[in-house]
């Protein structure tokens, strides 16, 4: 392992990923002044490059690449660590957004984001509250690097137009303009609304009562008219190839796939934020879903399926059958 990477592992004391991170800060050997910069804004990197980017390897691939880049200069004074750390994160996740938009256009089947478990008592909670759902993410992949780069920082973090503008390396009003494109984009698509926890759950139980009876006219009920299905295998696993569209396509599809999983264990769970469920197959995580329902709570009008193993990885770190 170069010198370099080595000492980022050191710095942590634990691999990458914030789900294996269960030592906790009071664990790790007290860190160099420049280390300890890094830790303080690790989760702020980590969450920012993640809404970017979607996926949770690729976000520690460039968490990683940002320390690399900070430790080669953390000897010079630099005045604002966040700041800067900020700028370096950002414009790694711009340069692997490139590159994996690139990759994806062999993947078989849609496309899905890989989820992350946002309950309370899981490692790291932290890291993940500001993880925006899976329907958002998806969304946000219509919108160009640069639009989803403004978009996460400006929306989901509160960076101000000059702030961004630093970042990216251009003028405040350039930003502005991408700015307004990219919440244009994306509110045509998702119009804002909110939901309690309380009417979520709700509407997510509804909806798994009648998945698990296999209940037709029940998951009908369930259902909005315009509800949408995205089923991720990456060609690893079976799942369709297409997104489903339309109540009573919906509905019989996911008849059909409750009618295979009888012996299957289901645990709800918190997936970005939002309402969803996993699958265990003999104690091993085989599936999981986020669901996004309808404005007003009572329906689902996105379900959101991830069947492909490699998305899988991290999330089997941090959910166990239960």
């Amino acid at each position: 392992m170069p010198e370099g990477r080595a000492a980022y592992h050191r710095c942590m004391n634990t691999p990458v990923s914030p789900w294996k991170d269960r030592a906790g800060p009071q664990h790790r050997p007290v860190p160099d002044a420049g280390s300890e910069d890094f830790l303080v804004h690790r989760e702020l990197l980590f969450s920012i490059v993640y809404n970017m980017l979607g996926t949770v390897t690729d976000t520690e691939d460039v968490v990683q690449e940002t320390w690399l880049s900070w430790a080669a200069v953390k000897d010079r004074e630099i005045a604002h660590p966040r700041a800067y750390l900020v700028r370096i994160a950002v414009n790694h996740a711009l340069t692997q957004m490139r590159r994996a938009r690139r990759s994806r256009e062999s993947y078989i089947g849609p496309w899905l984001p890989e989820p992350v478990l946002t309950e309370p008592d899981t490692p790291d909670t932290a890291i993940r509250t500001e993880s925006v759902s899976l329907a958002m993410l998806v969304v946000l992949e219509t919108l160009t690097p640069l639009q989803r780069a403004v978009f996460v920082l400006r929306e989901a973090f509160a960076y101000d137009h000059a702030e961004i503008g630093a970042i990216l390396g251009r003028s405040s009003a350039a930003v502005r303009q991408l700015a307004h494109r990219a919440k244009e984009r994306v509110e045509a698509r998702r119009p804002r609304y909110d939901l309690d926890r309380g009417t979520q759950r709700i509407v997510t139980e509804r909806f798994l009562d009648a998945a698990l009876g296999g209940d037709l006219d029940a998951l009908m009920d369930v259902l909005a008219p315009e509800v949408v299905m995205w089923s991720d295998g990456g060609g690893k696993r079976r799942a369709a190839l297409r997104v489903v569209e339309g109540r009573e396509k919906v509905a019989r599809l996911v008849a059909a796939v409750s009618a295979q999983l009888r012996t299957f264990a289901m645990r709800p769970v918190q997936l970005n934020g939002g309402p969803g469920v996993v699958l265990f197959v003999g104690g091993t995580l085989y599936a999981a879903a986020a669901l996004d329902p309808a404005p007003g709570g009572d329906r689902v009008r996105g379900i959101y399926g991830l069947v492909n193993p490699d998305k899988l990885a991290q999330l089997a770190e941090a959910v166990r059958p239960g």
